[in-house]
């Protein structure tokens, strides 16, 4: 009868536990599944005057290192660390947001024939090459600072010439950490950058 009794103890606590250990990974698939609040990001063409071309610009999808080439936005607490803003994300992964921002800055000053992504459209006469070097905020003594730094190589399609390269690269700082005000600086910082490389992408 004890040992009954024992071996039937011993096997509600073993439910006990499991049911627990259950509750556990249905808790973590819930937070896991926890939708993050999506950011976006807005174009800002360059100048609309000025000479008119109708050579076709094609803008494939930009390289960036794998800690930024996601949908998370990056933060950079000191040197050596790298971690993700909590709760926050972007529209889609970083290059395919930078790819669109470069098309729909470039093609809104109506100086080219046609500016679009590469994953379609004519045959090229240019491409604009991007890589995305910086892409993150970075804490330094209490201060929230958006940082980026892009570069963009304009090729000749046919020969695969370069024909020019330069580096955008500018910094702003956020009210706070809040992630809307972390956006608000980084959308101030493409506010001076877009214009700025849709005019040279187009000189």
């Amino acid at each position: 009868m004890t040992k009954t009794m024992n071996l039937t103890r011993r096997a509600a606590l073993l439910g006990a536990v499991a049911t627990l250990g259950g509750c556990s990974a249905v808790s973590s698939i819930n937070s896991a599944a926890s939708p993050l609040d999506t950011y976006d990001l807005t174009p800002a063409r360059g100048a609309t005057s000025g000479g008119r071309s109708g050579r076709t610009l094609l803008v494939p999808l930009p390289e960036a290192p794998a800690a930024i080439a996601s949908d998370r936005i990056m933060v950079k607490p000191d040197a050596a660390s790298i971690t993700y803003l909590p709760d926050a994300r972007w529209a889609d992964n970083l290059p395919a947001v930078m790819q669109s921002l470069l098309v729909r800055s470039i093609a809104g000053t109506g100086r080219m024939g046609y500016v679009g992504p590469s994953e379609g459209g004519p045959v090229p006469d240019l491409a604009l090459l991007t890589r995305i070097d910086v892409f993150q905020v970075e804490i330094n003594e209490g201060a929230t600072t958006a940082s980026v730094d892009i570069s963009l190589t304009v090729l000749r399609d046919r020969d695969q010439r370069v024909i020019k390269t330069r580096v955008f690269r500018n910094q702003a700082t956020a009210d706070s950490d809040a992630p809307v005000n972390v956006v608000a600086a980084f959308q101030a910082i493409l506010d001076t950058l877009l214009p700025e490389m849709a005019n040279w992408a187009t000189s």
